[in-house]
């Protein structure tokens, strides 16, 4: 019979529809094939993008040209603007703002047939001290209030180039989405005097069918409630609330797990397409105490469709537990 799963953070209700589960072979249908071709992205194309903001030069290579491990540029299409004002106004009901912003490329490696599950863990955690670095200098500028950094990785996921990087999207407002999630966590921190992530965490552990892997310092588990098949959360077991505020030792070993569920996820799904997303507090609220950073990891196995966008509902043909359980039984080396 169907299932009927409530999320315990922002109370979004998910079916876990076992009359039509699916395995993972049902799902392999979207190979990641590099086309390649010209890339503006690729080492010896650096006159084709804007100028760097942030570049990882281990020789100390000039500026803006080659011998750069990873680089940083603002996006050529932005979505939003870094010059200008906000320009707050109401118009009777309604509420206006200038479209400013920050929208950036991190360039997660020079060469184009890189793949994230394919790099070593030392390239992957320059990775985290770019999206950190980055985090760090635009809180410096008072008219943004969130930082989003995202992935999406492969053409049907929304990559409109194929060379591996991710993007940082600096708003002017906090998103709804990271609104639920705090109201969640807060309303549950006033309740039990307790971090919910952190009570996830004990609680999956405890249960143990929902758990991929783990290190000393992070957990991968797929959770109670998944909007998407193998939908993945990677977390820290310490409580923390601000991703950029992880220490050294931490950023390595979330490198080495997030590699591991990359290659776990590649070996039973054959390379899907994935979207990746951050989930971190926003530097001008006052959440420690009640919030958990984390990493949100959906492969692109399904669609969304009417009954998800007129009800809010998602419908996961792979129950969680069953997830978790090819995942955490692949095989890597």
């Amino acid at each position: 019979m169907p299932e009927l799963r409530k999320d315990p953070i922002i109370g979004r209700w998910v079916i876990i529809s076992t009359e039509r589960a699916k395995r993972p072979e049902a799902f392999r249908k979207y190979p990641n094939v590099k086309k390649g071709g010209f890339c503006p992205f690729c080492e010896g194309n650096e006159s084709h993008t804007p100028s760097e903001i942030l570049a990882y030069r281990p020789n100390s290579s000039a500026r803006n040209g080659t011998g750069w491990t990873l680089r940083v540029v603002s996006n050529k299409y932005p979505a939003l603007m870094i010059e200008g004002d906000l320009g707050r106004v109401g118009m009777g009901i309604y509420d206006h703002m200038n479209g400013v912003g920050a929208h950036e490329v991190i360039i997660e490696s020079p060469r184009h047939e890189d793949t994230l599950s394919q790099m070593s863990t030392n390239q992957i955690n320059d990775i985290f001290w770019a999206f950190r670095d980055r985090i760090l200098d635009l809180q410096n500028d008072k008219r943004f209030r969130y930082i989003l950094i995202f992935k999406n990785e492969g053409e049907p996921a929304g990559a409109s180039l194929e060379h591996t990087h991710s993007q940082l999207i600096a708003l002017p407002i906090i998103p709804k989405r990271m609104i639920e999630e705090l109201d969640g966590s807060q309303s549950y921190f006033n309740y039990k005097e307790r971090c919910i992530f952190c009570d996830i965490i004990r609680q999956d552990i405890s249960d143990g069918d929902r758990i991929i892997d783990e290190n000393e310092e992070f957990i991968s588990l797929i959770p109670f409630a998944p909007r998407f098949p193998f939908e993945t959360w990677i977390l820290p077991k310490r409580h923390n609330s601000r991703f950029e505020s992880a220490q050294k030792n931490e950023l390595e070993s979330l490198s080495k797990i997030l590699k591991r569920i990359l290659m776990k996820i590649d070996k039973v799904l054959e390379y899907p397409p994935y979207n990746l997303v951050l989930h971190s507090s926003p530097f001008s609220i006052p959440s420690d105490d009640y919030y958990h950073w984390h990493i949100e990891l959906m492969p692109k196995l399904t669609h969304v469709a009417g009954f998800e966008w007129g009800t809010g509902f998602y419908i996961n043909p792979t129950p969680p537990e069953e997830a978790a359980e090819f995942l955490r039984s692949a095989s890597i080396t």
